[in-house]
């Protein structure tokens, strides 16, 4: 697919708001802002349009933003804080010695629910335009973390013989995001976005456990045939 580049320059606030009402100008322009680009797409997300929707001036707007590019770049940050927020309590359980199969449907079914929240806008951020590289450093920053909380949680499993749990652990969550992305703005029809939680876990369960704990597969199997 073809996409809209965002040019490195002009991409930063004109300022920062510093009071309460300067704070809500700000957010109230990012949230008309990503009602537009959520129901209309990117190209009718003007700043005239933007600026309407907010009740603000087109004056009041640029004070805060040089253009539209830039106010999308703010729509990524607000997107990255809510889904650090949204992993938060799992990486922190993940971080303090919880097994990866146990936080693993809660990891997923939060990325499931950020991505279902407003599918409009998360396609026009992540596949009508293209990120500055520094924004992308902070998406690539919040995945290495979690692929190195799952490695330490995949590697401190006294049952397992791990085969390479880094690799594994990248391998699993490059797999969450991939399939959440494609699952969630592509849905099948008829499918929730908890049955399409539900489905990933089951997938990048058995491939984790497959491939981190192969004896506990080969024992399972081995039961099952003398049954």
């Amino acid at each position: 697919m073809s996409s809209t580049r965002i040019p490195d320059r002009r991409l930063e606030p004109r300022k920062l708001p510093k009071q309460a009402r300067s704070e809500a100008t700000v957010e109230a322009i990012l949230e008309a802002a990503a009602q537009i680009f959520e129901r209309q797409g990117y190209a009718a997300g003007t700043t005239n349009r933007i600026a309407a929707r907010a009740g603000v001036s087109i004056g009041s707007l640029y004070q805060y933003f040089p253009n539209k590019d830039a106010i999308l770049v703010g729509l990524v940050h607000r997107h990255l804080a809510e889904g650090t927020a949204a992993l938060e309590p799992h990486l922190q359980r993940l971080s303090c010695g919880a097994h990866f199969d146990d936080v693993l449907p809660e990891i997923v079914h939060a990325m499931v629910a950020l991505h279902a929240l407003a599918p409009g806008l998360h396609r026009v951020l992540f596949e009508e335009t293209q990120l500055p590289p520094t924004l992308r450093a902070e998406l690539d920053e919040l995945e290495d973390r979690l692929v190195d909380l799952a490695t330490d949680a995949l590697a401190a499993d006294p049952h397992s013989r791990p085969v390479d749990p880094r690799l594994l652990a990248r391998i699993a969550i490059s797999a969450i995001e991939g399939l959440t992305h494609r699952l969630v703005l592509r849905p099948q029809p008829g499918a929730t976005p908890a049955a399409i939680a539900s489905e990933i876990t089951v997938l990048v369960r058995a491939y984790t456990q497959a491939r981190h704990a192969p004896h506990r597969v080969s024992a399972a199997t081995a039961q099952a045939a003398r049954r």
